[in-house]
C-alpha cells in the first residue's frame, strides 16, 4: 500500500508530560496532537499498547489484544465521576523527566480499583457501556482477566509457576476460579474497558486533526502472557508448558552471540488450519485502534531463527520457514488491503524483500546506519530511497541523533573508536554541514528525502543527548522511562518545523484526512 507523502513525529504515550508519574491517554496526549497538526505532522507513531511485564518493556506484554492500565488518564476519571479530585492531589512526587515504574504502579493500581468500586456503587450511564464492551471482546477479554487476577493473587509470578490445575486451564478448576474471584476479574475488565474508552476517543480525536496513529505489532508475543496461557496449542510448548523453541536473531556485525529473545515459536502450521484466526482477530483488534501498523521483525514471516529452548544465547539456532505469502493472502481475504509498514531491518534476503513487495508494504531505513561500515550501510543512503518506503532519523532501539554523533566510542578498542570518528566524519561530508545541528541536519535530510513517510522520534527533534535515550537493548534496567517536558515543545521548534515540511512538499492535504468510522 502507497501511503501520501507525509511525516510525523514516534513517541510513546508513557513519555508525555503529566502528573501521575507517567504519561498518559488524557489532556496531554491531546496537546500533542494539536502540536503535530499545527506544524503539518500528519503521523503519531507508538510503540505497543499492551499490559507490560516484567521489565517495563512495550514489547513483553501481558496481552496482544489489551491495552496498558498504566496509560489511563485519572484526570478523565475525576471527570467521568469515578474518583474524586482528592484522590489525585494525595500523588507522590513524581520525578517529572522519567517513570518510576515501582512507584507508578503501586500508585495507579489502587486509584483504578478505587475507581471500580465507586463504578459498582454508582448509578451510572458507563454501566450499559461496559457491558456492550464486554460483549464485544469476549474472544480474548475472559481469559485475559481471568490470567490477571490469577496473576495477581499470586503475586505476579508467570503462569508456569501456577498450580498445574490452573496452569493446565482445568475447566474445574477455571469454574471454581470464576465463582470466588468475580470481583477481581471483573475489575480487569472495568480497567480494559476505561483504557479502550479513551484511548478510541483520543484516536478520533487525531483523525479529525488529520493526524493519523501508527501503531507496533511484534511478530512474537511473551511467554509470560494471557495468549501464551489461553492458546498453547498455538506454540511450541513443553509438556511443563515451557517454550521448547524461542525466537532470537543470529549472530552478526553486532553481535557475537546473535540475540535470544526467548518468545516461543508460533506452530504456523497449525495456525494455518484455520486460515490463521487468531493472528486475523489480532490484526483486525490493532486496526480497530491504530490507521497503520508497523509489523515488528518482518523477516521472520518469510524464516525466523529458532533455539532450542534450553540454549543460553543464539548461536545454536537455525533457519526455518515462516508462514510466507499464504499467510498475508489469509489476512488480505478477511481484512482487504492492509496499511502495514514492513520493518524489515536486520538480515534481509532477496526472498524477505520479494515477500515485502509482493504486497505493496513499505520499508524502512535508518539514517543512523548509512555512514558505517556495516555492508549493509549503502541501503540506508537517501540516494537509493524508494518512494514506497519510510525514512526514520532513529528508531526507539537507537541512540538519539546528538546522542549517536557525540559519542566517542568509550570503553571500545582503537580500531573501533577510529571506525566512530571516520563514520561521524562522513556524516559531516554527506550533510555539507559542521554539525553543531546535527538533529536538525537529520531532520532536513529525511524530509527532504523521496520516501513517501519520514518519523523521527520527538528526541531528536528536541535535540536531546543520550541521556533521553528511550532503550538500550538487552540494558537490564532503566530502560522505557524517559519523558519530556510540555514547554520543551517551543514556538521556534514549530515554526522551524512547520517551515521544513511545507519545503519538502509534506505538509497534509485535505484529501489525506482521515475520520474513523468504527
Amino acid at each position: 500500500m502507497n501511503f501520501p507523502r507525509a511525516s510525523g513525529i514516534l513517541l510513546h504515550p508513557t513519555s508525555l508530560p503529566g502528573r501521575s508519574g507517567i504519561g498518559n491517554i488524557g489532556r496531554a496526549a491531546r496537546e500533542f496532537i494539536d502540536f503535530l497538526a499545527s506544524c503539518g505532522q500528519s503521523l503519531w507513531q507508538v510503540l505497543p499498547l499492551g499490559p507490560t511485564g516484567y521489565g517495563d518493556s512495550p514489547y513483553q506484554c501481558f496481552s496482544a489484544f489489551a491495552g496498558n492500565p498504566l496509560l489511563i488518564s485519572l484526570e478523565t476519571l475525576v471527570e467521568d465521576g469515578l474518583l474524586a479530585r482528592s484522590d489525585l492531589e494525595r500523588s507522590p512526587d513524581f520525578p517529572p523527566e522519567r517513570v518510576d515504574y515501582g512507584r507508578v504502579i503501586e500508585f495507579k493500581r489502587a486509584l483504578l480499583w478505587r475507581a471500580y468500586d465507586n463504578f459498582k456503587a454508582a448509578a451510572t450511564p458507563l454501566k450499559a457501556e461496559f457491558e456492550l464492551f464486554c460483549g464485544h471482546q469476549q474472544s480474548w477479554l475472559e481469559d485475559y482477566a481471568l490470567f490477571c487476577s490469577i496473576k495477581d493473587h499470586h503475586g505476579g509470578v508467570e503462569w508456569i509457576k501456577w498450580e498445574p490445575h490452573l496452569r493446565r486451564r482445568e475447566a474445574k478448576a477455571l469454574w471454581f476460579w470464576g465463582e470466588n474471584y468475580q470481583r477481581e476479574i471483573e475489575g480487569h475488565k472495568f480497567f480494559q474497558y476505561l483504557f479502550f474508552r479513551q484511548w478510541l476517543q483520543l484516536a478520533h480525536y487525531a483523525n479529525e486533526r488529520g493526524v493519523k496513529i501508527i501503531g507496533d505489532v511484534p511478530i512474537f508475543v511473551a511467554h509470560d502472557s494471557a495468549d501464551v496461557w489461553a492458546h498453547p496449542e498455538l506454540f511450541y510448548l513443553d509438556e511443563e508448558g515451557q517454550p521448547s523453541i524461542v525466537a532470537g536473531v543470529p549472530p552478526d556485525y553486532f553481535s557475537e552471540t546473535g540475540q535470544l529473545w526467548g518468545n516461543p515459536i508460533y506452530r504456523w502450521e497449525v495456525m494455518a488450519q484455520d486460515g490463521y484466526q487468531w493472528w486475523v482477530d489480532r490484526i483486525r483488534a490493532s486496526l480497530a485502534m491504530v490507521d497503520i501498523i508497523r509489523l515488528d521483525h518482518f523477516r521472520g514471516f518469510e524464516k525466523y531463527w529458532a533455539v532450542p529452548g534450553d540454549e543460553k544465547t543464539a548461536i545454536n539456532g537455525q533457519w526455518v520457514e515462516g508462514p510466507g505469502a499464504a499467510f498475508f493472502e489469509a489476512l488480505e481475504e478477511k481484512l482487504g488491503a492492509l496499511p502495514i509498514i514492513a520493518e524489515d531491518l536486520g538480515l534481509i534476503t532477496p526472498e524477505v524483500k520479494a515477500l515485502r513487495d509482493r504486497f505493496g508494504f513499505p520499508g524502512m531505513a535508518i539514517l543512523q546506519f548509512a555512514f558505517g561500515t556495516d555492508p549493509h550501510a549503502c541501503e540506508f543512503k537517501p540516494y537509493n530511497f524508494r518512494k514506497n518506503m519510510v525514512v526514520y532519523t532513529g528508531t526507539h532501539d537507537n541512540d538519539t541523533t546528538v546522542g549517536w554523533f557525540t559519542s566517542a566510542g568509550v570503553g571500545a578498542s582503537t580500531r573501533q573508536q577510529e571506525e566512530v570518528q571516520a563514520e561521524r566524519a562522513f556524516a559531516l561530508k554527506y550533510l555539507g554541514t559542521d554539525g553543531r545541528e546535527i538533529h536538525w541536519d537529520f531532520i532536513r535530510l529525511a524530509l527532504s528525502s523521496v520516501a513517501n513517510t519520514a518519523i523521527f522520534p520527538l528526541q531528536d527533534l528536541l535535540g536531546l543527548g543520550s541521556e533521553a535515550r528511550l532503550n538500550i537493548p538487552a540494558r537490564p534496567s532503566g530502560n522505557w522511562s524517559w519523558r519530556y517536558r510540555a514547554e520543551a515543545l517551543t514556538e521556534a521548534i514549530r515554526e522551524r518545523l512547520s517551515e521544513m515540511t511545507q519545503v519538502y512538499g509534506r505538509w497534509p492535504k485535505p484529501n489525506d484526512q482521515t475520520t474513523r468510522t468504527e
